[in-house]
């Protein structure tokens, strides 16, 4: 699954994939009160996917230090770990696409990151295949990204990115949170929320830490969003794959916080498409272009129309039919 891009945004765009999230607060904070039919739809939160790639190289600092920059609180980001146990900030399984790994390991295709020492992953360069501008940049560690965050004041969405390849990796990433000092109440009730493709990855962070706010990435069948509910605070899913009728039947359930599930819609460039989706009442907007989703939300809240639009979402035909999204390589 490739990006429709925004025309604001076209030349950036061309080559990323897709991906996704943080809406309200968690529990302990108490929560803005719920628009009344005369108020309209609260405005979704808008999340930085990877940053803001379309400024700045995906997953790095310069890229969330640039969302900072823009006004962006919220920044998405994937974890995976290395060959000798560390954890770094990537989205591919394969480090070739956002580094130069091929150029300085040429005989070690396909370049898996797990096959690669941290002290390998930290020679690379991630940043001149993007522009210039960003030669050196490195592929941060997880501790140096959450400290990176806390210095700009932002909040994170932290997926989860292929357990599967990396057995356990929940509770390191829950140890990794506790050194950096993220499991304080302060990061936990307002500014972290950890997702995962993966229901059993999820379901066992929850054993580890109920406290935590979880995302389940994917669009399941209404009918079977209450199982999702028991270990999820939210379902993010796709933006193609949902209709007005999905959300509602999503807001109608209770995560194991007691509050209702939220939505997070990805990955969204197109600024008329975001208007919808906000329409339909999603809570959050995970996006390449931050800046300009945020800018289109805010038009849109200061047109007396907003209130009572009818304007559609997504085309209908385009949500799931009885399976779940094939959504494993998007966020």
């Amino acid at each position: 699954m490739r990006i429709r891009i925004a025309s604001a945004v076209t030349g950036v765009l061309a080559g990323l994939s897709l991906s996704t999230l943080a809406c309200v607060p968690a529990p302990g904070v108490a929560a803005a009160p719920a628009p009344t039919a005369a108020e309209g739809p609260a405005a979704p939160v808008v999340i930085g996917h990877r940053g803001v790639p379309v400024e700045a190289p995906e997953n790095t600092l310069a890229s969330i230090d640039r969302a900072a920059r823009l006004g962006t609180v919220w920044v998405e980001n994937d974890v995976q770990r290395t060959k000798d146990g560390a954890l770094i900030v990537m989205h591919d399984t394969t480090l070739d696409r956002t580094t130069d790994a091929k150029r300085r390991y040429p005989g070690r295709a396909p370049w898996k990151v797990g096959d690669f020492t941290l002290d390998e992953i930290e020679k690379l360069d991630a940043g001149s295949w993007y522009d210039s501008r960003f030669t050196g940049e490195r592929v941060p560690t997880l501790d140096r990204y959450l400290r990176r965050v806390d210095d700009n004041h932002q909040k994170l969405l932290l997926e989860v990115k292929a357990p599967e390849l990396y057995p356990g990796i929940e509770r390191q990433i829950v140890a990794e949170l506790r050194r950096s000092g993220w499991l304080d109440r302060r990061h936990i009730d307002e500014a972290l929320v950890v997702q995962s493709f993966s229901a059993p990855s999820l379901k066992t962070l929850h054993k580890l830490r109920p406290d935590l706010k979880k995302g389940f990435l994917g669009a399941p069948k209404a009918a079977d969003l209450p199982s999702y509910a028991a270990f999820a605070d939210q379902i993010n899913p796709d933006h193609t794959r949902i209709t007005a009728d999905w959300i509602d039947a999503a807001h109608a359930l209770k995560g194991p916080h007691g509050r209702r599930l939220e939505v997070c819609a990805w990955t969204v460039d197109d600024e008329d498409k975001a208007v919808g989706l906000a329409r339909m009442g999603v809570d959050g907007i995970i996006t390449n272009a931050p800046h300009v989703i945020a800018a289109a939300l805010d038009d849109d809240a200061d047109d007396p129309s907003f209130l009572n639009d009818d304007r559609p979402g997504p085309d209908p035909a385009d949500a799931p039919a009885g399976e779940d999204a094939p959504l494993d390589d998007a966020v």
